[in-house]
């Protein structure tokens, strides 16, 4: 009986101190988001990705515009790792490079979205009415357009280039922000947090920077990364067509175009940038997937 005593008062207050410290959220996603093993090999893709986009200079092993006839359409040797292209220049340095334009483009597009969709939404949802109608309407006109038809019709438009591509990436990604945006405030609009504020004399400007605008950062962040992908297969797609990046500048999509006519003979000038394309968008959606996941309380258990 002594003995029992003497355990229940020992144990008793370890299980209140472990009671006692609570996790924080942001521990809470991070242990989530670190035993998703998927979502670690996305984030792992998208580091190396921007390692090499930065440090392109310094690992490329030759110059990506550099040509050599005599090796023209050079198989995979010490020499040339990954092969050469149809012009003799390096396909490895190719990729390399190309990574830049395809990060560059994901990043500023992807930005430009979140920012101007992501305003119009905030201002749609939570204003209601004719603006709200007003402001949906144009951005359902921009969605009845089939995606790429739109980025070709914005790129035919403005002209070929990097920055000309970046600008028709996020023109065609802004009505889907916007609509995200603008469902996150419907809902959070009507939380009692909110009209609590609002009956305090909260002004329109503090709700939505201070009670809305913060709820609503961990769905973008999910969402935008997500949509990474899809802005570097609009890109080298652009590209492939002819529309997008200009040789002699090194782009994916623009690598397997030029390929394509020795795909039979020479499968590696295409085979290497296309499987370059599908590692990255591979990338970002497994990291996408991550972030959503461990971001959502609804799954808390799953991990």
């Amino acid at each position: 009986m002594h003995i029992s005593t003497r355990e229940s008062i020992t144990t008793e207050p370890r299980e209140i101190g472990l009671a006692a410290k609570p996790r924080s959220p942001a521990g809470d996603v991070a242990r989530r988001f670190v035993r998703n093993r998927l979502a670690l090999a996305g984030l792992f893709i998208v580091v190396m990705l921007t390692i090499t986009a930065i440090a392109a200079p310094v690992i490329a092993p030759k110059d990506p515009a550099a040509s050599t006839l005599g090796d023209t359409r050079a198989r995979p040797s010490r020499e040339y790792l990954l092969g050469a292209d149809e012009l003799g220049r390096d396909i490895l340095s190719r990729i390399i490079y190309g990574s830049r334009v395809a990060l560059l483009v994901a990043v500023l597009a992807v930005g430009a979205a979140t920012l101007v969709g992501g305003g119009i939404g905030l201002i749609a949802g939570f204003a209601g009415g004719w603006i709200d109608e007003v402001l949906m309407r144009l951005m359902d006109i921009l969605l009845a357009f089939p995606y790429l038809l739109l980025a070709i019709a914005i790129v035919s438009a403005l002209g070929s280039g990097v920055e000309k591509t970046t600008i028709a990436v996020a023109i065609w990604a802004v009505p889907n922000f916007a609509r995200v945006v603008r469902g996150q405030v419907l809902t959070l609009k009507e939380r009692d947090y909110v009209l609590a504020a609002r009956a305090l004399g909260a002004r329109t400007p503090r709700l939505l920077l201070v009670h809305i605008t913060p709820n609503i950062i961990a769905p973008i962040i999910v969402f935008g990364s997500l949509y990474m992908a899809n802005a570097i297969l609009l890109e080298a797609a652009l590209s492939f067509l002819g529309l997008g990046v200009q040789p002699p500048q090194a782009s994916w999509g623009l690598m397997v175009a030029s390929g394509r006519d020795f795909l039979r003979v020479d499968p590696h000038v295409t085979t290497f940038p296309g499987i370059a394309i599908m590692i990255t968008v591979l990338g970002f959606n497994l990291l996408g997937d991550g972030l959503r996941d461990a971001m959502d309380p609804r799954l808390r258990n799953r991990f």
